[in-house]
């Protein structure tokens, strides 16, 4: 699809259900294994282009994450047409993390 995009609390549900599949992180900037993983999604992007990625900023938008149960960044969510698949906490390398999305998309 593209680049990660910022999503608020407010536009959260409406990207979660308006695209086939959804990949939320959340994360925060102080958060080092956030920084880490960026490019990897970043990557991610391009390369799968039913994939739409939503990063959220926990310390400026946290009312989705506390409700998700969110409680270590960063945090992995996938959705598949507005249902969640499955949630990861923690850093993932480029390939952990393909083979993660692979396994349920492909």
């Amino acid at each position: 699809m593209a680049a990660p995009v910022a999503v608020s609390d407010a536009e959260y549900d409406g990207v979660v259900s308006d695209n086939d599949w959804v990949l939320v992180d959340f994360w925060a900037p102080w958060c080092g294994p956030c920084k880490m993983i960026s490019p990897v999604l970043e990557t991610l992007g391009n390369e799968r282009e039913n994939l739409f990625i939503a990063k959220v900023n926990t310390d400026t938008d946290g009312m989705n994450a506390a409700k998700l149960g969110v409680r270590g960044i960063p945090n992995l969510i996938l959705y598949h047409n507005g249902e969640m698949v499955e949630q990861r906490s923690g850093a993932m390398n480029a390939g952990a993390m393909s083979q993660w999305l692979s396994s349920h998309m492909d």
